[in-house]
């Protein structure tokens, strides 16, 4: 069943993807796009049943206000001003917007509510199938939510003639590569080729600490590696990918600057010969993991914590050295033991460790020991675009503190982030 859609168009607004999950729960698909999109290009998307102008503190742009054509505003289609800063000021009570999102959505437009995970499983579907005909895709199989959905979204579109590709890059938490191996080959019968490929990535990353080259090279050593991958086998014509809707969002618009780059939204080799399948691109977190339900996933894959494409290097701060970055590892596989323990693994959103590249002086065996300190960080959050931090017993924390202290190599400090987001964002890379 075709999904009716309301058009969001971005007039510089911080508030695009609120409005957007806003208008979903209301049971109709709602996509972002920009201020300057054509009618031509309006009339190629899908069951477009309205369009709202959703404007904002960015509406002005390199001092010139910006708009949407007069064909839009003419175009067949209702069209509804949501103004957050301007003329038609929209409502900040969240029943008043239910109200006129409702009023508009259904009164107006006459769209469905027919927006939910079997209709949008049954149109990916289709649309992969389609893409792919009969040709091969290469996946990135990290085992994170995100790729597991993907992996289990192909296999019901096109079985066999997906490759999956796990690389272990050296970044990945305690115990990983192993459960990914266990999980994927020999429990879901995927068609799964292991790369080990640590000290690959680390000797690229040696001696970098601007977090953006980090993430590019990350990034691009992924693609050569799949690339690689691809050149053994035959038929491979695409490359799938968990890029999801936030991802996207943040990577930056034409009003919005970007907050970070993602390694499967930028960085792409200019030598990429595949064709990109991404079919949760559109979906939030959240909605990700509703995917995976449907297509029957096991609960701890689906709720598994999300896990930054990049690793442990976006949490080993700075220049990457193989001593911190075990101790990183180590110290996360505490945290995520003493969380499991006392009832906060299915409680918390995220929660990991971080290790800066400083030191502080702290004693050792009764010794002066200049050694890191380490930054636990535990935070909540449905979309990953705010999020809340976890109040963590006191106690559970001198506990953690005093097993971290004592059982990770070159560490003296234990520290605990109180910031939100925003202003900090989730990870601090």
């Amino acid at each position: 069943m075709k999904q009716d859609m309301i058009l969001i168009l971005d007039l510089g607004s911080a508030q695009n993807a609120q409005l957007a999950r806003e208008i979903r729960a209301l049971g109709v698909y709602s996509e972002i796009h920009p201020h300057d999109i054509t009618l031509e290009e309006l009339h190629a998307l899908p069951n477009v049943k309205g369009i709202i102008l959703n404007g904002g503190p960015n509406r002005v742009v390199d001092g010139v206000g910006i708009d949407v054509s007069k064909d839009i505003y003419n175009c067949e289609v209702p069209v509804l001003l949501a103004d957050h800063k301007g003329d038609a000021p929209w409502p900040e009570d969240p029943e008043a917007r239910k109200q006129a999102l409702s009023n508009f959505i259904f009164g107006v437009c006459g769209a469905q509510a027919n927006w939910n995970m079997d209709n949008f499983i049954a149109d990916q579907i289709e649309l992969i199938r389609r893409q792919v005909g009969d040709k091969k895709v290469l996946l990135a199989l990290s085992g994170g939510v995100d790729s597991s959905v993907v992996a289990a979204l192909l296999i019901r579109a096109i079985g066999k003639q997906l490759t999956c590709v796990h690389v272990n890059h050296g970044l990945l938490r305690k115990g990983e590569p192993e459960q990914v191996v266990q999980v994927f080959r020999h429990e879901m019968d995927a068609n799964l080729i292991y790369v080990d490929a640590v000290d690959r990535f680390l000797d690229k990353l040696a001696g970098v600490s601007d977090p953006e080259r980090k993430r590019k090279i990350i990034g691009e050593e992924f693609i050569r590696v799949f690339d690689e991958e691809a050149r053994k086998l035959e038929g491979i014509s695409f490359l799938g990918q968990g890029t999801i809707y936030p991802d996207i969002i943040e990577s930056g618009t034409k009003t919005v600057k970007a907050v970070k780059s993602h390694h499967n939204v930028g960085g792409l080799p200019e030598d990429l010969d595949f064709e990109l399948v991404e079919p949760l691109k559109m979906l939030f977190k959240d909605e990700v993991r509703a995917c995976g339900k449907a297509l029957g996933l096991p609960d701890n894959m689906v709720y598994r914590q999300p896990f930054p494409g990049p690793g442990l290097g976006v949490r080993c701060l700075g220049a990457i050295t193989r001593d911190r970055l075990e101790a990183v590892r180590e110290s996360d596989a505490i945290l995520r033991e003493e969380f499991a323990k006392n009832g906060l693994e299915g409680k918390v959103w995220q929660y990991f460790t971080i290790i800066p590249d400083v030191k502080s002086v702290g004693v050792r065996d009764g010794k002066r020991a200049d050694e890191w300190p380490v930054v636990i960080r535990a935070v909540n959050t449905v979309d990953a675009m705010t999020a809340t931090v976890e109040n963590v017993p006191f106690e559970l924390l001198q506990h953690i503190t005093d097993r971290i202290t004592h059982e990770v190599k070159g560490v003296n400090r234990v520290l605990y982030d109180l910031t939100p987001k925003p202003t900090g964002t989730i990870e601090w890379e």
